[in-house]
């Protein structure tokens, strides 16, 4: 959900030469394709990720949940998150913090006091929010502007999924949605990237084998 300079990425986790720019124009095109959506294709694909994901057994059995809010121009999946404080659930957002370059997980129980605009106009929780440890997380919501059907993904660039995800619950499940454009047959990826455990489009759900 964040970009940063290539020169501010993590030289760990620095992918070849070849990777970074098949990865970026990748995610240019993508990004560009997805902007172009009309507000009407967008609310009605929104609608039918949130109800195919909410009707998973994985999602009806979790109790503690890192969910996102929509940045830019992603799916809306602000009803999975209304529908998931209805029904009792421990929902988690993301935050920002700059100076670790990591995100921070904290307990969101109400959108409207809990929420504000943070790094670059992100909605994420406000600094009284309390933070939850990572290991708690038992489904986790994981963003991104391309996947494939081996689950692997394309997220913005700044490396703070990559970085997060291995700090979950160790059988937490890791569930993307997106639009059917963000689909491709094969996402560039290196050593150190992560997959995902299902891709829920507004057509059908993809799990890798």
């Amino acid at each position: 959900m964040c970009t940063v300079p290539a020169s501010s990425i993590d030289p760990v986790h620095a992918p070849t030469a070849n990777v970074r720019d098949a990865k970026l124009a990748l995610r240019l095109r993508l990004l560009s394709e997805r902007d172009r959506l009309s507000p009407e294709t967008r609310s009605a694909a929104s609608s039918a990720i949130v109800a195919a994901i909410a009707a998973r057994d994985d999602f009806r059995r979790a109790r503690t949940l890192l969910l996102t809010l929509p940045f830019g121009s992603e799916w809306d999946m602000r009803p999975l998150l209304v529908q998931a404080l209805s029904q009792g659930k421990a929902v988690a957002l993301p935050r920002v913090d700059q100076e670790r370059r990591m995100l921070a997980i904290c307990r969101v129980v109400d959108l409207r006091l809990d929420v504000t605009a943070g790094y670059r106009t992100i909605l994420e929780p406000g600094a009284h929010c309390q933070i939850v440890e990572p290991a708690r997380i038992d489904w986790a919501l994981v963003p991104g502007v391309a996947f494939d059907v081996a689950g692997r993904r394309l997220g913005y660039g700044g490396g703070y999924y990559d970085r997060l995800l291995p700090t979950l619950r160790t059988d937490a499940r890791r569930i993307a949605g997106a639009f059917d454009l963000q689909i491709v047959d094969h996402v560039p990826a290196a050593p150190h990237d992560l997959t995902v455990d299902a891709v829920v489009t507004p057509s059908r759900t993809l799990i890798p084998a």
